[in-house]
């Protein structure tokens, strides 16, 4: 066996540092070089130092290794595999730990690799291939399942688009194939069926005859917790997983790996090197994805440490090349390890370069700090040079422990406006069962009594200030009482009005900002009751979640109390509700009920008053409000900004808290117009737009002619109109466009309405009439539409 082994390994990335780290424990290397490298394998490895020669340049590393007298090239990415750096190595004679430029094909084409799948009758995902954008186009609209478009080529693992409708699905062809958004890789692509189940990745190493895998992994690629947000590269991995049980690891063996080991060396291209294959856990058994021809990222940092003291990465490799690896017994050693990867700011999408990264001293033996996107400067300081920068991996007896220490190892990690997910391995954790049985009590089912008695407690004094005549907002009772008579009303009505915060909520749990959507419930409710004529008198709000966040809560109904002050309503009662099993994780969800009166004779709208000719004013809305948010996720997502990144739309503050910014309530503002019987009717734009909603004021005879150049559109409306490329016609039955409420009135009582309005603080346009329609003829029709955007 060759002793002083001389090693280039060529990348840059947390895989090449842990390789090299792994490496270097052996007692066969003598030395290691890294091609480029990075921060971390520039100082603290022995045996092991940077070479500044590109992955690509084969020219040059090919010198080098000549020069140097190399006895192994080990190619970490997948790029210079796919580009044929196997060959180049092959042609000098030293031989090279990864596959031959055919090989790599499984990785650099998909529609390859599907195709190698079908024809070696691999379980897989049904597909077809495409070159034509129309015929994909055709085949997806054919098709009755969900699918997955996959760009062919390579794209950085980004390239893999899961769209949830057909419209979706049109998209993301048209993103990969049309706009290039991958550039090459998507001059062909792979449309296939949408799997369900457990993804789990199997790296395994093979000589092109042999193959052991190593502990099954699984990966998080979404940058935000709860598998939120935009893909990366790998925000995290934990190995083994615990959903791959000894049986189902047999049936991958089985039916996967040692078939495409099998049928590769029949095809005339065996496999060499590390094979990662990723596959779902389905309800009719695994089946495969898709293939790497390399070490993934981040589940080396996780396997590697995995592997026993005894078990010799280099000699794995050595018997991999010379084709004798069943001679060889890798071994593990029985622990979990687990990977928690930090990125810049920003990522995945604009992220700042060049900031300092201090690590603290580690606490443990069994915690590793890789380096990806670091570097060194000329003054020998460790800087940020990528997305995914740097990572903690820890190992111990227990997942629990080894998710413990990993978190700590990532604790004493010091870069300015470092993101990392704090949900690693939460599938795990999803699936386990409480171990201690004996005695179940309703904290063990995850209710916890004691929380919403302290939540209580919290927000006493937020729901007290929100007392008014007729109610003294008291928490405690069975419900809540108002009295009409002390709040001066002489014959009323009853109007209640309930609604909920919508897909808003999502954006408030990413972001850690809850008050603004308590006051977006109370919004939604006391103005669809004012448009009714009624003055709200008193609310409530009901709370679910998984389970109950007092913090989260507590700040959420103080949110609800502030948008009752600003209602003039008294919040008497409510409900929290813990429902594990129906919630997940940090989730949470609201809804509201507001009670109202009006004086008999006053309630609105006014149909029989109304004629061709009224005027529609418009009032300013906040923002985006409370609707929509399905529609502004996807579009957010689509542009690949983090919610913490700067708005594009507004360089003076984040995405997060532009959108968060509550729907405003117009309550206190109209109640004085509409009591002067000023006012004929009120729409409140909220889900379906102006275009939707100002009908529902309107007698059947009576449209509204709208033109779009006579408000201020605000420039996120914009924004989201052009990032999403989304239809003028849709957007306006989707979002408010900046007005957020319509009133109708009499030409003679404009002046003073808006006066009335203006003296209350809202910004007032007059923005159209009503008009005659015929039967069958819209009801709203906005001009100069495409001025909007």
């Amino acid at each position: 066996m060759t002793a002083h082994l001389r090693i280039l390994l060529v990348g840059n990335g947390g895989r090449e540092h842990a390789l090299a780290w792994k490496l270097a424990q052996s007692p066969l290397v003598d030395h290691i070089w890294v091609a480029p490298g990075n921060g971390g394998t520039a100082r603290g490895l022995n045996k092991v130092e940077n070479v500044s020669i590109d992955s690509a340049d084969f020219s040059s590393l090919v010198n080098f290794a000549v020069e140097k007298s190399v006895d192994l090239v080990v190619p970490g990415p997948e790029q210079p595999l796919v580009d044929g750096i196997e060959t180049q190595f092959r042609k000098i004679g030293i031989p090279c730990f990864g596959p031959s430029e055919s090989a790599a094909r499984m990785e650099g084409s998909k529609t390859f690799s599907k195709d190698f799948m079908k024809k070696h009758n691999i379980p897989t995902a049904e597909y077809e291939n495409f070159t034509s954008y129309e015929m994909a186009k055709a085949y997806v609209e054919s098709v009755n399942h969900n699918v997955v478009i996959k760009a062919s080529g390579l794209a950085a693992g980004k390239g893999v688009l899961i769209p949830t409708s057909k419209e979706e699905a049109y998209g993301a062809l048209k993103e990969i194939m049309e706009d290039k958004a991958f550039g090459d890789a998507g001059d062909e692509v792979v449309v296939e069926e949408f799997l369900e189940g457990d993804e789990l990745s199997i790296l395994a190493f093979s000589d092109g005859y042999t193959v052991v895998d190593l502990p099954p992994a699984q990966d998080h690629k979404r940058i935000f917790d709860g598998d939120n947000g935009p893909n990366t590269g790998g925000m995290g991995t934990y190995a083994p997983a615990p959903v791959a049980t000894p049986a189902i690891i047999d049936e991958i063996r089985r039916t996967i790996i040692k078939p495409t080991i099998d049928g590769m060396r029949k095809d005339g291209y065996p496999f060499v090197g590390l094979l990662f294959t990723g596959i779902m856990l389905t309800a009719s058994g695994p089946k495969a994805l898709e293939y790497n021809v390399r070490f993934g990222d981040p589940e080396t940092q996780s396997v590697l440490p995995l592997l026993s003291k005894d078990t010799d990465l280099a000699e794995i490799f050595l018997a991999c090349v010379e084709h004798r690896l069943d001679a060889i017994t890798v071994k593990t050693t029985g622990q979990f390890g687990v990977t928690v990867v930090g990125s810049a700011g920003g990522y995945p999408g604009k992220y700042s370069k060049n900031d300092e990264i201090i690590i603290d001293p580690l606490e443990s033996d069994d915690t590793f700090i890789f380096h990806a996107g670091s570097s060194l400067t000329s003054e020998g300081k460790l800087v940020s040079s990528g997305g995914r920068v740097i990572a903690a991996s820890a190992v111990a007896d227990t997942l629990e422990e080894a998710v413990k220490k990993a978190y700590v190892g990532i604790s004493k990690i010091h870069l300015k406006n470092m993101h990392y997910r704090k949900d690693i391995a939460y599938r795990a954790f999803r699936d386990t069962k409480p171990k201690e049985e004996d005695v179940i009590t309703y904290a063990k089912s995850g209710v916890n009594i004691e929380n919403g008695n302290t939540l209580v407690e919290r927000i006493k004094p937020s729901v007290k200030a929100t007392a008014r005549p007729g109610a003294d907002a008291e928490l405690g009772g069975f419900g809540g009482l108002f009295d009409l008579k002390a709040a001066g009303f002489k014959d009323p009505l009853i109007v209640a009005a309930t609604d909920g915060i919508g897909t808003k909520v999502k954006i408030a749990q990413l972001s850690g900002i809850h008050n603004t959507v308590g006051i977006d419930l109370v919004a939604m409710n006391v103005n669809d009751l004012v448009v009714q004529g009624a003055e709200p008198l008193m609310f409530l709000d009901y709370y679910a979640c998984s389970k109950l966040d007092v913090d989260v809560a507590a700040e959420f109904v103080n949110g609800v109390a502030e948008g009752c002050l600003r209602a003039g309503s008294a919040l008497v009662g409510g409900e929290t509700a813990e429902m594990p099993g129906i919630y997940h994780g940090d989730d949470y969800d609201a809804g509201g009920t507001a009670i109202g009166a009006v004086e008999r004779g006053y309630t609105l709208p006014d149909l029989d008053s109304m004629v061709a000719g009224d005027v529609l004013l418009g009032l300013a809305s906040d923002g985006v409000h409370s609707n929509g948010f399905s529609l502004i996720r996807k579009i957010v997502e689509h542009a690949g900004l983090a919610y913490d990144q700067e708005a594009p739309w507004d360089r003076s503050t984040t995405v997060q808290n532009s959108l968060l910014i509550p729907t405003r309530i117009y309550v206190k503002t109209l109640l004085p117009a509409i009591r002067e019987h000023l006012i004929l009717g009120l729409a409140h734009i909220t889900g379906g737009g102006l275009i939707e909603n100002i009908p529902r004021m309107l007698p059947k005879h009576l449209g509204a002619s709208i033109d779009a150049t006579t408000w201020d559109i605000l420039p996120v409306f914009k924004w989201l109109g052009n990032a999403g490329n989304v239809p003028k016609t849709d957007i306006l039955k989707t979002l408010n466009m900046g007005i957020g409420m319509v009133l109708t009135v009499k030409p003679e009582n404009v002046q003073k309405v808006k006066k009335l309005l203006t003296e209350g603080g809202e910004k007032v346009y007059v923005i159209g009439n009503l008009v005659e329609v015929a039967s069958g003829e819209p009801q709203c029709v906005v001009k100069n539409s495409e001025s909007l955007y």
